[in-house]
């Protein structure tokens, strides 16, 4: 769910009626943010209310809520951390 790009009501109703009549769950995603990433995480109340218009059309919608974000862990962050680190230091190595 990035803020202000696929998080409107209507991308929810839009999700909905693409896979109506599929046999189909929805998984919702928040966006895990990194420093300056030039997105943002929706905020909760819109995941919230996403989900549920998803979920009022018949359709499963679970929402994914990350775990490790305050230490850049979720969802391959701290894999991306870590080889930015390695890089850097390899860099200042061969100076």
């Amino acid at each position: 769910m990035l803020k202000d790009v696929n998080d409107s009501l209507d991308h929810a109703k839009q999700v909905a009626e693409l896979i109506r009549g599929l046999p189909a769950v929805v998984n919702v995603i928040p966006f895990n943010p990194w420093p300056n990433s030039p997105y943002e995480c929706s905020p909760k109340e819109q995941i919230l209310a996403f989900a549920k218009v998803i979920e009022d059309h018949g359709i499963g919608a679970p929402i994914r809520w990350p775990r490790g974000r305050d230490i850049l862990a979720a969802c391959g962050q701290l894999k991306t951390d870590n080889e930015k680190r390695r890089a850097k230091q390899m860099a200042e190595a061969a100076q």
